[in-house]
């Protein structure tokens, strides 16, 4: 296991590159991308001119998280606008890109609302594409007040939860600056724990078979200089077992308006574990990640991806001088794989969902929809 200890001091946190910025070079717009591909080895940028290669990228997880898929939508939107392209249809590739990831559509149908609204008012192309791109850019404001709110809220939560500080955080996939026009979403709050020195371990799922945990939550941790340790899927068992953890602190992907929530695929285990050894299970997502338009977890759609991510190594995981685009096995040829992106963990298995607004706790329908209500910015279902 790979284990470091923080020793930086945060004056010493060193800059990160941005995940998603919107440029402007003389042969005209583009949005550049973070390939979260490639990392945790080489910090590489993807140039998108179109919409197609953002549709890939989004495909191939080069961008990926919830908070940062509804900005990538927007600015897509914004892009195709800027361009001259078809805003509609490319919309319609954008939001279909990755179904169950509810904020990429909030942020396509936000700024192909704002397009719309602006040619329906005489603005023209220019204009159109200009109100697009300033909802993109308030949609990015905003997700990063979001992050700062989140955090704030979660940090309190964990204390009352957790009086005395020390805490050890397990926490599964990758819900940092990563994912979010800020410093993240759990990842956040497990942030703001060591930067009071509240912070006693961070545990690290690998969270297989794509390693976000392992290449970026592991990636983002170091760089903060927190004290991480990082274990594989199926060792976090042992853990609880042994006492070890005190609270796990997970993101979402789209919370139902039961309070059912999707996540990345393993959550729901953990949702298990935690509940057996009496252990808050807290999920950290913006309030554009509740979709009041799907009723309960089995209305989710989770979608399936390749058999190949689970049967060989693929990408940026092959061994050197893998030819072709193809990965290494590791399974026999012509092996099936069952490799759902997500999975539903219940509401009754979680302790509170913390959002920008506050913390609802228990988790129900009816306090979610209030704390929804409070919002002005989930206006689109």
């Amino acid at each position: 296991m790979a284990d470091q200890d923080a020793h930086n001091t945060v004056g010493a946190e060193p800059p990160a590159l941005p995940s998603l910025r919107w440029e402007e070079p003389p042969e005209g717009p583009v949005l550049v991308l973070l390939d979260q591909t490639r990392l945790p080895t080489e910090e590489v940028e993807l140039v998108c001119t179109d919409v197609p290669a953002l549709v890939q990228a989004i495909q191939t997880l080069a961008v990926r998280g919830a908070p940062l898929l509804g900005l990538a939508g927007a600015y897509g939107v914004a892009l195709a606008a800027r361009r001259g392209f078809d805003v509609e249809e490319a919309a319609a590739q954008l939001s279909s890109a990755r179904p169950t990831a509810v904020n990429l559509g909030y942020g396509v149908r936000r700024a192909a609302a704002a397009h719309r609204s602006a040619c329906e008012q005489g603005a023209g192309d220019e204009g159109a594409a200009a109100a697009a791109l300033e909802a993109a850019r308030e949609l990015h404001r905003q997700d990063a007040a979001a992050s700062v709110a989140m955090a704030g809220h979660g940090l309190a939560l964990l204390d009352e939860l957790l009086p005395g500080g020390g805490h050890r955080i397990l926490t599964h996939c990758n819900t940092g600056a990563l994912v979010s026009g800020g410093e993240g979403t759990a990842f956040a709050v497990a942030l703001a724990a060591h930067r009071v020195g509240r912070l006693r371990r961070l545990w690290v799922d690998e969270t297989r078979p794509l390693l976000q945990g392992s290449r970026l939550t592991a990636y983002e941790a170091a760089r903060r200089g927190m004290a991480y340790t990082l274990l594989t899927d199926n060792a976090a068992g042992s853990l609880f077992a042994a006492g070890e953890v005190d609270a796990v602190l997970i993101g979402a992907d789209r919370i139902a308006a039961d309070g059912s929530v999707a996540n990345k695929v393993g959550s729901y285990p953990l949702a298990v574990l935690a509940k057996y050894h009496h252990v808050p299970f807290l999920v950290v997502a913006p309030l554009t990640t509740v979709d009041l338009g799907t009723p309960d977890g089995a209305a989710i759609e989770v979608e399936q991806r390749s058999g190949l991510e689970v049967t060989e190594l693929t990408g940026a995981f092959s061994a050197a001088g893998v030819e072709g685009g193809s990965g290494l096995p590791v399974a026999p040829l012509g092996t099936q794989a069952y490799n759902p992106a997500f999975d539903v963990t219940p509401p009754e298995l979680v302790t509170a969902i913390v959002t920008e607004e506050g913390a609802v706790s228990p988790v129900t329908g009816t306090g979610l929809a209030e704390l929804c209500a409070r919002s002005r910015r989930v206006t689109m279902s």
